[in-house]
């Protein structure tokens, strides 16, 4: 059912705003992603403050984890041994004020009015409450918060409390250690969704407070990872709290007071955040709180911060479209969850839920190479370049586990947080070693855009080679002299370990092409030699019957789906058991699509959109990876209205909760793919050929399309109308003006700071494909 898009009284079309005016109970765990904050670091779910307002409130920092012994019912040698989880981190959103004698809340009390926002051009998340009292008067509780920039672990909240009359109030301000509190295990009944672990995880290692301040510590149970919290109040009153009281799991701090009618009582809360691996046993958390104390700002700060990073980032990563103002408003809030899980990640991965929740266990996975990076590539080459430095420092283990494997190289785990794999099913798992390939895609991707020439000759290299050579062991020359890979598993994890996928073997041949292509001394002649001849006789499965290339060697022989299944059967992973699906022709999510976009130099136009006609009505959709890819291919192939639909169905993912299951944080890299979606769908970008190219598909319905790109040291403005494509290069002192060669269509164009305008011709709609059936005896009459 939709969310956003069904009650635009509920939800008004802000162009800078996601804005809720009218309190309706029983969405509050998918509203609590939607309104989160977040930086990259560290990330708070938009829970209302009041305990019994919110459904799954919380905070997070990228990479604070727990680690457990992985019980395998039937264990196997190079099975998964060690889980790894996303730990909440002790949250300070919690505000608890009685007004003579009544608690206020959501839930028990009278509103009159109510008004939340948060303001992507600031990003701050603002909520405005009146209620009317069982005491007569009438309250008004104003709330904003703001995580830091500069301060990446720092976060502020401010209370605001108003009367028409004067009124007796008692205002407490906790901090509460959810991780350690009574929750159902949600993996139980969907794999999506995150776990619970057994025992306590985390320890207190200090607690103190005094006067409205707390300086707090903790180390978790076996990952043996420390975080401290410094919590410091500010108030617009005279005096001090009324208590301040601290312990391992909730601590507070209480003011009692008078308020007088028509003033405000204004209390601000800064939070400071800091973690760390475990270190010498006789500090018991007091240096490191001390350190989190240090790097304390007041809420002012934090708020002119935040303001002063999203001033920056939407001059150069704002994506306008004309006539669209809904679709305008999900587009900003898709960059501004964007901008909130990468910004301030540092040389870390990005969990596939961001920073906003605890989804996936807060895993990261190929998803960040494949949908995040080209984002991040062309609006932040820098915090691209700290994905991948990550992946780096992953190498280590990744030998290893390619070791245990027995392949040569790097095998990267397919979901981790510390390097190690942590997929306990190996077959949607460890069985997808395209992870390798998207790696070296997304470095090759980053170097060719960026112009990075020492990420090149170290870090890409690295990356580039370890993987090559993974791929040159795991497959082998068969006896047709073609370079075969068995036992894998592609992107669609509805079809699994099966030889030859398509999209695996198109992306392993990218990979050993440009290892290939490195001037490196660590490559040895043989070695390039191998790889260039694996890549040149890389098999590539295609059924001649149909003229389509095949998902793998054997999926043309599969028996069709039924698609009579009813609605509530989807998605299918949560209703079928997986031999199940594997026995059947369904997809979960694009596989030989996602591969003919990602190389669209390897194959031809009817080739693609033969693939696009044969595999399209075959995907259910299950994945929420899935429906920016087919809009992508459908507008290259020119099915201009098909893009549009997937195109939106990919927008509205979170904001509509179409998947059931937004309550565990945004879904990064569908957001990811959304940007894709309309730089490399509508406006057609292709890279890292001789040139970047453009082949425009804007739709009918819209009046123009414009964004920004950082491209090789330069800023490149690309502006679409119905029948032009207009691009120039932006003047600043941190781009140059060196003019850029572009292809548009089969215009070669040399872009400066002058605006070239290259007229477009309409894309004419293609004929759908016809296909013969696809088992040649299936219109045989039964022979009785």
């Amino acid at each position: 059912m939709a969310l956003i898009s069904s009650d635009r009284l509920r939800f008004p079309c802000e162009p800078w705003k996601l804005v809720e005016n009218i309190h309706v109970p029983g969405d509050e765990g998918t509203l609590e992603t939607l309104f989160a904050l977040g930086n990259g670091h560290l990330g708070i779910r938009g829970s209302h403050s009041t305990a019994g307002d919110s459904e799954l409130p919380g905070t997070f920092i990228n990479g604070f984890h727990e680690i457990w012994d992985i019980k395998h019912a039937e264990n196997a040698y190079g099975f998964a041994r060690t889980g790894q989880r996303i730990v909440y981190v002790p949250d300070a959103n919690n505000f608890t004020v009685s007004i003579d004698g009544e608690a206020l809340s959501l839930a028990e009390s009278t509103v009159l009015d109510y008004y939340r926002s948060v303001d992507f051009s600031t990003g701050v998340y603002e909520e405005s409450t009146t209620y009317a009292c069982r005491s007569g008067a009438t309250v008004t509780t104003v709330e904003r918060r703001a995580v830091g920039f500069d301060n990446r672990g720092c976060l502020g909240l401010e209370l605001s409390v108003s009367a028409d009359r004067d009124v007796s109030a008692d205002i407490i301000s906790g901090v509460v250690n959810r991780q350690d509190q009574p929750v159902e295990d949600h993996s139980v009944h969907d794999p999506r969704r995150s776990g619970r672990h057994a025992g306590r995880v985390l320890l207190p290692l200090h607690l103190q407070g005094a006067d409205g301040s707390l300086r707090m510590a903790w180390e978790t149970s076996e990952s043996r990872q420390r975080v401290a919290m410094a919590v410091d109040h500010w108030i617009s009153a005279e005096g001090q709290p009324f208590e301040t009281l601290v312990a391992e799991d909730e601590s507070s701090v209480r003011y009692v007071l008078a308020i007088h009618a028509g003033e405000a009582f204004r209390v601000e809360k800064t939070v400071s955040y800091l973690v760390a691996g475990s270190s010498d046993a006789e500090d018991r958390g007091e240096s490191l709180a001390a350190d989190a104390e240090a790097n304390l700002v007041s809420f002012s700060e934090i708020l002119a911060q935040s303001k002063a990073h999203y001033d920056q980032y939407w001059t150069t990563s704002d994506i306008s479209i004309g006539g669209q103002p809904e679709m305008q408003q999900a587009v900003r809030w898709g960059l501004f969850q964007l901008a909130q899980a990468t910004a301030r990640a540092g040389v870390a991965g990005i969990p596939a839920k961001g920073v906003s929740g605890s989804g996936y266990e807060g895993h990261y996975f190929w998803d960040q190479e494949i949908y995040l990076l080209p984002y991040l590539t062309y609006t932040n080459p820098c915090g691209a370049r700290k994905v991948l430095e990550s992946r780096h420092a992953m190498l280590p283990d990744a030998r290893v586990r390619a070791k245990e494997l027995s392949v040569d190289g790097a095998l990267f785990p397919w979901r981790t947080i510390n390097g190690l794999e942590a997929s306990a099913y190996y077959a949607a798992g460890t069985a997808q070693f395209h992870i390798a390939a998207a790696i070296a895609f997304a470095a090759n991707r980053y170097q060719w855009a960026s112009g990075d020439a020492s990420f090149r000759g170290e870090l890409g290299a690295d990356l580039l080679i370890e993987t090559a050579r993974m791929w040159a062991s795991l497959g082998f020359f068969g006896k047709d002299g073609m370079f075969h890979i068995h036992g894998v598993t592609g992107p669609d994890e509805y079809t699994a370990v099966v030889n030859d996928n398509l999209y695996t073997n198109v992306m392993a041949r990218f990979n050993l092409r440009a290892a290939a292509a490195l001037e490196h001394e660590g490559i040895a002649d043989t070695e390039r030699m191998v790889w260039r001849q694996a890549a040149e006789r890389m098999s590539l499965p295609y059924d001649p019957h149909l003229e389509v290339f095949s998902q793998d060697n054997d999926f043309m022989t599969l028996e069709p789906w039924d698609w009579n299944t009813p609605k509530s059967k989807y998605p299918l992973l949560l209703n079928f058991h997986p031999l199940v699906i594997y026995r059947h022709q369904v997809l979960k999510q694009a596989d030989t699509v996602l591969a003919m976009f990602l190389q669209w130099q390897d194959f031809t136009a009817e080739e693609k959109q033969r693939a696009f006609d044969f595999y399209d009505p075959i995907t259910t959709g299950d994945s929420t990876l899935s429906a920016c890819v087919q809009g992508i291919m459908a507008a290259e192939v020119g099915y201009g209205d098909v893009a549009l639909q997937h195109f939106t169905d990919a927008l509205f993912i979170d904001l509509d909760n179409s998947h059931g299951n937004t309550i565990d944080g945004v879904h990064i890299a569908s957001t990811g793919g959304i940007w894709s979606s309309l730089v490399c769908g509508f406006a057609g970008m292709r890279d890292q050929g001789d040139v970047l190219r453009f082949d425009p598909r804007l739709p009918v319905e819209w009046e123009d399309l414009s964004f920004r790109l950082k491209v090789q040291g330069r800023l490149l403005s690309v502006e679409l109308a119905q029948g032009s494509i207009a691009l120039a290069l932006e003047s600043g002192p941190d781009y140059s003006d060196e003019p850029l060669r572009i292809t548009v269509r089969d215009y070669d164009v040399t872009v400066g700071t002058e605006t070239v305008t290259v007229p477009l011709d309409s894309v004419p709609v293609p004929p759908p494909s016809i296909f013969p059936s696809v088992f040649p005896t299936a219109g045989l009459p039964i022979i009785r």
